[in-house]
């Protein structure tokens, strides 16, 4: 495996304040060729149990951008093309201000256009798994909606199911009935975004499969551009928004292995830490194990490495 760079944490650009979420450092870019844009960094920050962790695991970043953009650019093209916010990755097409590094920025960078984003997560579920599993084995019902009794974890739905949440600042986003959300946004458009939202799923899917990866769910997020046109926004099917399987330890009786940051999780659970109080650092080898495996989806789904990684 390719030797890793030195890990991004933190970026301090000379375009404002950003604002900083756990894994994006966000900047506003007015001064872009393509109007008032937004410059979007994907750090190696790792977060787990609502708590961004102290370890960094080197080159995620790189993984989250380049799947996204792979996701968009296929998504954009066939007969129905779905209109997002990506512009570039190229850092010298940015029109950023003269003296930044953008040694550090490449391959983790995007320009994108400005959207309102509309404030619900939209998550779609094909496999029986997570929170979905557990509500499944107490209720029979994933967010609700009843599903055939008999399952098993791991198993596919009957059909992928459209369940949103309420998007949180801070801590985990909350299920909410789709009801919740026409009552918040109206029936047309929580029916246009559920519609999307299958669509995108499933378009995914079968790209996907072809590759040997189950797309067990994810969540997408939608906004307006400044005309009004309904934009797929922020990442887009990546590790850290998808649950991703290998396919054919899918379908078995049980919840396959994921191609994300489950050995983190998992590493954490065993070491005692209360969740209340700020997390131990990594051992290098879940470090190591953990961007591996970004690394591995990464080649998978894009046939090759993130820019910047051999």
């Amino acid at each position: 495996m390719a030797r890793p760079a030195t890990a991004v944490t933190t970026t301090a650009l000379p375009l404002g304040d950003p604002v900083r979420g756990k894994v994006r450092d966000c900047y506003r870019h007015p001064g872009s060729r393509w109007g008032d844009a937004l410059v979007i960094v994907s750090t190696d920050r790792i977060s787990a149990f609502d708590w961004v962790l102290p370890s960094p695991i080197p080159d995620k970043g790189r993984v989250l951008t380049a799947i996204s953009a792979c996701w968009f650019d296929l998504l954009a093209s066939g007969p129905d093309p779905i209109a997002h916010h990506l512009l570039t990755t190229d850092v010298d097409a940015m029109d950023l201000p003269a003296g930044i590094d953008r040694g550090p920025l490449r391959g983790r960078t995007m320009l994108v256009r400005r959207a309102e984003v509309i404030p619900f997560e939209c998550v779609v579920r094909g496999w029986l798994a997570g929170s979905g599993l557990a509500e499944y084995r107490r209720d029979g019902t994933i967010c609700g909606i009843p599903l055939p009794g008999g399952l098993a974890p791991g198993d596919p739905l009957p059909e992928p199911i459209f369940t949103p949440a309420t998007k949180a600042a801070s801590g985990h986003d909350e299920n909410v009935s789709f009801g919740t959300m026409v009552a918040a946004i109206g029936a047309p458009l929580a029916e246009r975004l559920r519609t999307r939202s299958l669509d995108v799923y499933r378009r995914a899917t079968a790209h996907a499969l072809a590759r040997g990866i189950v797309i067990a769910d994810t969540k997408f997020e939608w906004g307006h551009g400044g005309g009004g046109e309904m934009l797929l926004v922020d990442e887009v099917l990546t590790p850290d928004s998808s649950r991703f399987w290998p396919a054919a330890a899918a379908g078995q009786g049980r919840v396959p292995e994921s191609f994300d940051k489950q050995s983190v999780r998992d590493w954490l659970e065993g070491t005692g830490w209360d969740k209340a109080s700020p997390p131990p650092p990594l051992p290098d080898d879940v470090v190591t194990r953990t961007r591996d495996t970004y690394l591995q989806i990464c080649r998978t789904l894009t046939g090759g490495p993130p820019e910047g990684v051999d």
